[in-house]
């Protein structure tokens, strides 16, 4: 039985759940969410508790009562506070610009990269170097923030890239010149 899934999921004020045949939605101040649940999994509401159990016994219901426990909770979470990614570009002259719906970055290329702001995610460039990515849906918001990344990985010699906020790059050391050599 899993552990995650045993715990409560704690419901709060201007929240509500609903679960009618195998489909969860959550609505709160910031939007509506919904969530598909296969298997033999129920969801009991109890005051201001959620409960997710396993009624059946089998292994691939076994495995989805934690999973889906966890999904509920990211659910509430992202209809009351949202989620938030923030990447980081760094490079000579590089920079990032909202034009619209979409974000225009120049990142050592020949040419600049056009990122549309897909349904549901916000992107915002609170400065030149500097991306937010933020929304509702956990799943999307990192999604959207791993696809802005694979743009331009960083590498390791200058840290040149875009990179999450809090991501540490480890630097090596590069070429050392052949000092020694005669």
């Amino acid at each position: 039985m899993s552990r995650i899934g045993k715990l409560p999921v704690a419901i709060p004020a201007g929240v509500s759940i609903t679960f009618e045949n195998g489909l969860l939605t959550v609505k709160g101040a910031k939007g509506t969410l919904t969530q598909q649940i296969v298997g033999d999994i129920d969801i009991k509401l109890e005051g201001a508790e959620a409960h997710v159990l396993n009624t059946g016994k089998t292994t691939d219901s076994n495995a989805k009562h934690g999973l889906y426990r966890a999904l509920l909770h990211n659910m509430v979470v992202g209809v009351t506070e949202g989620y938030k990614k923030t990447l980081k570009v760094n490079g000579v002259g590089w920079k990032v610009a909202k034009q619209g719906t979409k974000v225009v970055l120049n990142v050592g290329f020949s040419h600049p990269v056009d990122f549309a702001e897909p349904a549901g995610v916000k992107l915002e460039c609170p400065s030149a170097n500097e991306i937010v990515v933020s929304g509702i849906d956990k799943t999307l918001v990192g999604q959207t923030a791993a696809n802005i990344r694979k743009i331009r990985v960083p590498e390791p010699y200058h840290g040149y890239g875009i990179a999450y906020s809090d991501e540490v790059i480890e630097r090596k050391e590069g070429k050392t010149g052949g000092k020694g050599k005669k």
